[in-house]
């Protein structure tokens, strides 16, 4: 009996550290807001100082009202729009315009562009400002380079050949940007000050880079990759330190120095959510439901929200000759989904 007492306390506190160990789910929907507009979009910035989120759609920015949910304003003529950067110092943001080739600069204040910068890079997809150096980087995706900008001068001050088609960028405020080469499958690093590539490094179970982000006190930098990994990487050494699993069709990740998670928005309607246990172990916690299409992401470091948009899509079969079927738009669906922690 006493055998038995004590193998029923020892099952029961076994199931209890069982649940105490079992991850909690963090993240869910909290609030869904319907944008509308036309045109498609790409990357997404937060802005904690006027507490605004820069949206690109096509042609403009759109600047919304997380809180709210309503468009205050749209910033036009940025033709082919992918990323936005802001240099909150000089109160201004920059836009990458893939369609001319241009970067637009905008007052942080009034919202309004003040000018356009020319660039020699084709189709300029990601953008990022560097604190350090006060240069703003084009990440341009056909000529396969990166345009420097002196975010002081709005001149343009070089160019940076790359080893592939760049895809997304992170600086790590010291005078170092990281870049995803995504058809090569690796990452390169880059002198600020100097304009130049200094290590070229490959993604080691990586494949088609997409998404990145940085722990800057850890200096681990995390990169989505296409083959459903999220890609850890010792941003001093090149090092892939881990590798987690995460949906498909990441287009960005984030990394809130707050809670020490990391975040992947999936285009298969998930965001997946890692906890960084420490510089090299991290443990998938949950791969909370969003929205199918919802790829890309911005994240509110003031309140740990995290920031995705969507749109019904409607899929028709493929063109003659083509593989990929066609995808159009519903009109007016085009929504802004906010993830919160519960």
């Amino acid at each position: 009996m006493r055998k038995r007492i004590f193998s029923t306390l020892a099952l029961a506190g076994a199931v209890l550290v069982s649940l105490s160990a079992a991850p909690p789910a963090h993240y869910q929907l909290k609030q869904k807001f319907t944008l509308g507009g036309v045109g498609g979009w790409d990357y997404l910035t937060f802005d904690p100082v006027g507490k605004r989120l820069f949206i690109s759609r096509a042609t403009r920015v759109m600047v919304v009202d997380p809180y709210k949910g309503f468009v205050a304003v749209e910033i036009p003529d940025t033709p082919g729009v992918h990323g936005i950067a802001l240099a909150q110092e000089l109160g201004k943001g920059f836009t990458s315009n893939g369609r001319d080739n241009t970067v637009s600069v905008f007052d942080l204040k009034t919202l309004r562009q003040t000018s356009k910068i020319k660039i020699e890079g084709e189709n300029p997809d990601a953008i990022l400002y560097d604190p350090s150096s006060k240069r703003v980087f084009t990440f341009n995706g056909r000529s396969k380079n990166a345009t420097v900008i002196d975010a002081v001068s709005e001149e343009v001050v070089g160019a940076i050949p790359l080893e592939g088609k760049p895809e997304f960028a992170a600086a790590d405020g010291q005078g170092m940007v990281y870049v995803n080469i995504e058809d090569k499958n690796e990452l390169q690093s880059i002198d600020a000050r100097k304009a130049a590539v200094v290590n070229t490094w490959p993604l080691t179970g990586c494949e088609e880079p997409s998404g990145l982000a940085m722990d800057p006190k850890h200096r681990r930098l995390f990169a989505g990759c296409h083959n459903k990994v999220m890609a850890i990487v010792n941003a001093d050494t090149g090092k892939v330190v881990a590798t987690v699993p995460i949906g498909s069709g990441v287009d960005a990740n984030e990394f809130d120095p707050g809670t020490d998670l990391v975040f992947s928005s999936n285009g298969d309607g998930t965001l997946t959510v890692v906890h960084e246990d420490s510089p090299d172990k991290y443990t998938v916690e949950e791969n909370a439901q969003t929205q199918r299409f919802a790829r890309t992401m911005a994240l509110d470091t003031t309140n740990h929200d995290v920031y995705l948009v969507a749109a019904e899509i409607e899929e028709l079969p493929p063109a003659a000759g083509e593989q990929r079927p066609r995808r159009t738009m519903k009109p007016g669906t085009f929504t802004l989904l906010v993830m919160s922690r519960k």
